[in-house]
């Protein structure tokens, strides 16, 4: 099993099950693997801009990652501003980039750049793999990071060689750490300015805008007369006849 295979394996293992993908040559071994990969889909992007922005619906639809599969700096370069709008709406993404083989970096071909810089400024994290080994390794640090709550930008940085050399296996899934929660003073404490005279507005955002959190909040706003209000631009807001009005703050800017 070579690297590339390792990966998608561990992908596919760890819940990712849809790959958008706008590869290069350095990627040809990360395509075969991913279409010999069962339970996991490629879907071609002509443009890295519709791949990154396929991810960031995919993910604010499902709460789980898919991954992209891009070519190179400059590739990822052009799909850097649905990244920017996916960072921003918490989605959860898996950025796989490729590189060239590790001993031709130093050759300065016409695509070489500082993948590193051009992923930081939109991922919450980012590394490069090390060996064919550690790709399978970095792919399942990868997803658990992009399923920390509410979701993060996840970047892996894949060289050519570390994809095609054989010998590695699969890294195990890692468990993304759980749901923060708040404690039970705060809540009671939050209950309690509710309840006192005068104007209050409970500011709800993220998946307290799907239907069963809005359906509790409706519940607490007829309750204390509260009113309900959400960022201008949430990442998803579920609405509909019968369903809980919440009013967003408008744009001014």
């Amino acid at each position: 099993m070579n690297g590339a295979q390792a990966l998608m394996q561990t992908l596919s293992d760890s819940g990712v099950e849809v790959c958008f993908a706008n590869p290069g040559t350095s990627e040809m071994q990360l395509v075969a693997a991913l279409d010999q990969q069962q339970g996991m889909r490629a879907v071609l992007g002509l443009f890295e801009g519709v791949v990154t922005g396929a991810a960031d619906g995919y993910g604010r639809m499902s709460d789980k990652p898919a991954a992209t599969l891009l070519h190179l700096g400059p590739g990822l370069a052009n799909g850097l501003a649905n990244l920017h709008n996916a960072r921003r709406a918490l989605s959860p993404i898996v950025n796989i980039v490729g590189d060239h083989a590790v001993d031709h970096i130093a050759l300065d071909a016409p695509l070489t750049s500082d993948i590193v810089g051009v992923a930081t400024p939109m991922s919450d994290w980012v590394t490069t793999s090390t060996s064919p080994s550690n790709l399978a390794t970095a792919g399942a640090e990868a997803v658990a990071i992009a399923c920390r709550y509410p979701g993060q930008i996840a970047t892996m940085i894949a060289p050519g060689d570390h994809a095609w050399t054989d010998g590695a296996v699969p890294s195990a899934p890692k468990t993304p750490p759980k749901m923060p929660r708040v404690s039970d003073e705060e809540i009671e404490a939050a209950a309690k300015l509710l309840r006192k005279p005068g104007q209050s507005a409970l500011f709800i955002g993220n998946r307290a805008l799907r239907e069963e959190a809005l359906f509790q909040a409706g519940r607490v706003a007829t309750a204390t007369n509260a009113r309900l209000i959400s960022d201008t631009s949430p990442a998803r807001l579920q609405r509909g006849v019968g369903r809980i009005t919440v009013q967003r703050i408008p744009y001014f800017a």
